[in-house]
């Protein structure tokens, strides 16, 4: 198995905000002279957004699914200094040190559910994915995918593995299913959910997990509101994730039932 390994830049300059999402975002340009979208630990769902952006799109990219290039992205003081929007001065000010980015797919669009189109193995393992991480924000409203190149790609796994809000429930989470699904923006297309469950068990090994788990840096991992260390919080992490795919086959049976 090849080593995944996120490189880490440094940005230099700020482009432009990106309004619609509820964190602001922003296109950035970095050192290696490529433009990424940078999500900060400074916004609203604080690090730990960025913990599930990290492991939720890696996880994504290990069972086929395309999706941009993570980044940790290095952003120094003087970008507030200079900043004019009150609201943006504080997000980069209260984001100064180690974000995460995504390479900007320029050009792409965001996914339709009723222009746009997907294959039914995709569709499948993305509603497989999102059960497995219980991403709750991948509905009609909000797709959280791009059309790039006429491919269809992930963007957005923050506002997954909810149960890091409250450390202490995460054992029943983690043997639960995900009702949620139901309003998935793909079920409909999902039509080879049994397929997909078999790939993605092939796919995702224990070390797999393991070595997605391991690239969060402790950094992302540390909070004032608890003292769990980072070490533990991996283990919980890469356990999660393992007890979802061992129930896999009632991820599937749960999403096959929202289907009908």
């Amino acid at each position: 198995m090849n080593k995944i390994e996120i490189r880490t830049v440094n940005v230099t300059r700020y482009v432009t905000p990106l309004r619609e999402g509820g964190s602001l975002p922003a296109i950035v340009e970095a050192d290696d002279g490529f433009l990424y979208v940078i999500k900060f630990r400074g916004a609203g769902q604080g690090k730990k957004a960025l913990v599930a952006e990290l492991i939720g799109g890696e996880l994504a990219r290990a069972i086929g699914l395309k999706m941009p290039e993570l980044v940790f992205m290095n952003l120094d003081n003087s970008f507030g200094q200079s900043e004019a929007d009150e609201e943006i001065q504080d997000l980069l000010k209260f984001s100064v040190g180690l974000n995460l980015g995504l390479h900007y797919l320029s050009g792409a669009i965001t996914y339709d559910p009723i222009i746009s189109t997907a294959d039914a193995m995709s569709a499948s393992k993305v509603v497989l994915l999102d059960s497995i991480i219980t991403n709750m924000d991948r509905t009609a409203r909000n797709t959280n995918m791009l059309n790039w190149n006429k491919e269809l790609w992930m963007i957005d796994h923050g506002a997954s593995f909810y149960f890091h809000h409250s450390w202490n429930s995460w054992e029943k989470h983690a043997n639960g299913t995900f009702p949620l699904i139901k309003d998935h923006v793909m079920l409909e297309r999902a039509s080879e959910l049994e397929a997909a469950a078999q790939e993605i068990k092939s796919l995702l090994s224990d070390e797999m997990i393991d070595q997605i788990v391991d690239l969060v840096p402790d950094d992302f991992l540390t909070e004032i509101s608890d003292s769990i260390p980072p070490e533990e919080k991996r283990k919980v992490y890469a356990t999660f994730i393992k007890t979802k795919i061992a129930n896999i086959d009632l991820l599937t049976k749960e999403a096959n039932d929202a289907r009908k």
